[in-house]
């Protein structure tokens, strides 16, 4: 004889709900009976269309007929269209697995003697034991259509030709190229040149902006937590303020301030009998500002956190080794310098994955110039970032820019990964837990 496990859930495969009608769970089967022939007769047409649609890219163009324009299919709205009801197919399906599941496990309580759940208890257990899973579900919606939705897409366009001119909808249809796109990033001089040097400057930057900001504000840290400085909070607030400011509004001043033709850095340099700096128009002094001017905005941040870092070291340390004659200078490198590292290294990750992609600073103080003559639509200042801006806002180049856009992905997921698994705070963390 079957057992009610195995006939249980044979026959929710067959249809959803069939396995908790066998179990006599009727109110439990019958809805999800209905939520099945719901989506069978009204979501079937509009499912087989979008999946068309997301194949195809659409077949026909706008075009005019005399005076009337006669409305062609929109690639883009398809491939949306398509990604919403391919996310819509893929819940269903999660939820017919946990249906299944649910008859294979209500068959194995039978099994063994035990009588199926009524909807009462059914109901009693879920919003008892299920309650948080109730809470999570509308995160869970949004999540897939929110965050993985966009996701989705901007993938998607990659293996596309949306770009202008000749293919940007309703005008012209967009096509499915695979991975061309990725190949003419790497074989076409128009685009591998400017990659390559952008890519190459983003990682210099990356790397600069964090090495700089970090080590400033460990300097800091230390000139206030040492002994005989007075007025220690009002230093603190004061360096604290840059931080504080939005960011915004501090750029655009700085820029302002850095201004080779009327700035007042420069009037002062003039006034000094120097000549005039090209602090924005020289492609080596625009990049020496941008690090100079990041190192204002970040360093307050590891600054108040190395502070409190240094408090919370053990003072007894300090004095045994003062006590075996170590220098100050030693003090520092053997004590403070290996503590504080250990504890703010994955925030140092972080750090450089936010530099790598900060746009709000390049854009504002320098929109990516000066101009290089050997980039495609891109300045000698430009990270991949600001690139990929105006390669969709200012360009209408989609396909390369989420093309770049999963790069920029690949490599910060490795830096990370890479250093997360190199970082003793984390792998202490583990054997702790």
């Amino acid at each position: 004889m079957r057992s009610h496990k195995s006939l249980g859930t044979l026959l929710s495969i067959i249809f959803m709900g069939f396995g908790q009608l066998y179990h006599r769970q009727f109110v439990k089967g019958g809805l999800f009976i209905a939520l099945e022939l719901y989506l069978l007769l009204f979501w079937t047409l509009p499912f087989r269309n979008a999946m068309w649609g997301l194949y195809t890219l659409g077949e026909t163009t706008q075009t005019r007929v005399g005076f009337t324009i006669v409305q062609g299919d929109h690639s883009i709205f398809l491939l949306i269209e398509g990604i919403i009801f391919l996310i819509c197919g893929l819940l269903f399906l999660w939820m017919y697995v946990l249906a299944i599941r649910d008859a294979r496990r209500v068959g194995f309580q039978r099994d063994q003697g035990k009588k199926a759940n009524t909807f009462k208890e059914t109901w009693r257990l879920l919003t008892d034991k299920g309650f948080p899973y109730f809470l999570l579900m509308p995160s869970v919606f949004f999540t897939a259509f929110l965050t993985i939705l966009p996701l989705i897409f901007g993938i998607a366009i990659a293996f596309t030709n949306y770009s202008a001119p000749n293919h940007i909808p309703p005008a012209s249809l967009v096509n499915w190229v695979g991975f061309q796109t990725f190949i003419d990033l790497f074989n076409m001089k128009t685009w591998n040149r400017t990659f390559l040097g952008v890519f190459s400057w983003t990682i210099i930057w990356a790397v600069l902006a964090t090495v700089t900001t970090f080590f400033v504000g460990l300097f800091f840290a230390v000139l206030l937590n040492s002994k005989g400085i007075r007025f220690r909070k009002f230093w603190r607030s004061i360096y604290i303020l840059p931080w504080a400011i939005p960011s915004f509004v501090s750029i655009l001043i700085m820029r302002n301030l850095f201004n080779g033709e009327f700035g007042p850095i420069n009037q002062y340099v003039e006034f000094l009998g120097l000549a005039a700096v090209p602090w924005l128009s020289d492609p080596n002094w625009a990049k020496f500002t941008l690090v100079l001017v990041n190192i204002w905005f970040g360093f307050p941040f590891w600054m108040v956190l190395m502070s409190g870092v240094m408090t919370s070291i053990d003072r007894e340390l300090y004095q045994a080794a003062e006590v075996d004659g170590a220098s100050g200078r030693q003090r520092f490198i053997g004590i403070t310098l290996p503590i504080v590292m250990f504890s703010t290294a994955p925030l140092l990750i972080m750090n450089f994955a936010g530099n790598f992609n900060n746009f709000n600073l390049i854009y504002l103080l320098t929109q990516g110039g000066p101009v290089n003559i050997d980039y495609s639509y891109a300045g000698s200042t430009d990270i991949l970032i600001s690139w990929i801006y105006k390669l969709t806002l200012e360009q209408s180049q989609f396909a390369i820019a989420s093309v770049i856009s999963i790069l920029i992905f690949f490599v910060l997921a490795a830096v990370s990964i890479w250093n997360f698994r190199r970082t003793r705070a984390f792998k202490e963390e583990d054997t702790m837990l």
